[in-house]
């Protein structure tokens, strides 16, 4: 499909895009998946034909007003309101989730710093971490997990990680301090007890890991839950008994993207990427993200 190249509005940036992802959030939208989101992107048809959230690229134009970027600048960045990453250019307001690369990174590494990390830490940010606190994470190698694993460590969490078998080491290279394999062990069953259960998959629910949390315990999920439950749950559970879930809705702020660029520039977070496809395979890509064999990010080529 070929659409014009946008103009930027005085207040926006225009990115010639490099690099893009094919996530998670695209594929649901794609298939408008849970069904209750058609009410926010599109009843009968998507609002947004073209999808992609996460890109990377250059600058390539700036409105009138812009005074944060110049043309010539590589900047990296998130479009979860708008999404068009799967294009050619993008255009995106300059106080927008976009800033200039990482030191550390390169442009394709650091897509791998955006929309997981963003998901983690829209959960995370709500438990207080601190030293001395105990995190258990299901799924700590796909995009969401691994930045989880990372952002806890980063805050001296001690990190129980289930993965499977090949991502043991991963997961404890990335920070976590006890791996579980699920494929022979259940995790629900440990006789541990955590302050925080993070489901970055959303595999399981609440009532499977109820018994893992201590008093005043949190449960967080990255998906509805069974019946949609977990904002049901949340509701309930801010009234009675002690043990809460809590269902943060993720909000688009630049400053959750200077937070990844800072913890990337430190050290703290380190892009996990597992394939890179180009353009003219994005059926591949949606296919092998669909199919729920990815670890970390997978990268789509925009142009060489």
């Amino acid at each position: 499909m070929e659409v014009e190249i946008p103009i930027p509005k005085d207040n926006e940036v225009r990115v010639k895009i490099h690099t893009a992802t094919v996530n998670r959030t695209d594929c649901g939208l794609r298939a408008a998946h849970p069904f209750i989101t058609r009410f926010f992107t599109g009843l009968f048809k998507p609002k947004n034909t073209i999808l992609g959230s996460e890109f990377s690229g250059d600058i390539d134009a700036i409105g009138k007003d812009v005074k944060s970027f110049t043309v010539g600048e590589k900047v990296f960045g998130l479009s979860e309101s708008n999404f068009g990453a799967h294009a050619e250019y993008l255009c995106i307001a300059e106080n927008a989730s976009i800033s200039t690369l990482p030191e550390t990174l390169t442009a394709e590494n650091a897509l791998a710093i955006c929309e997981g990390p963003w998901y983690a830490w829209n959960n995370l940010k709500k438990a207080n971490l601190e030293p001395g606190k105990k995190i258990l994470i299901n799924g700590g190698s796909g995009s969401i997990g691994s930045s989880a694993i990372q952002i806890a460590a980063y805050f001296g969490v001690e990190i129980t990680a289930v993965t499977n078998t090949k991502n043991l080491n991963l997961v404890k290279n990335l920070g976590a301090t006890h791996a579980i394999d699920y494929s022979s062990e259940d995790f629900t069953k440990l006789n541990r007890q955590f302050d925080v259960v993070f489901d970055a998959v959303g595999k399981s629910s609440y009532f499977n890991c109820k018994k893992l949390l201590k008093p005043n315990g949190i449960y967080f999920s990255t998906e509805l839950g069974p019946f949609m439950q977990n904002p049901l749950l949340a509701l309930w559970t801010s009234a009675f008994g002690t043990k809460k879930v809590l269902f943060p809705i993720p909000v688009d702020k630049r400053e959750n993207i200077l937070f990844f660029k800072e913890l990337a520039e430190k050290g703290f977070l380190i892009p996990v990427i597992d394939k890179v496809y180009p353009l003219d395979q994005i059926v591949e890509a949606y296919k092998y993200v669909e199919s729920e064999q990815k670890t970390g990010s997978v990268l789509l080529k925009i142009r060489d």
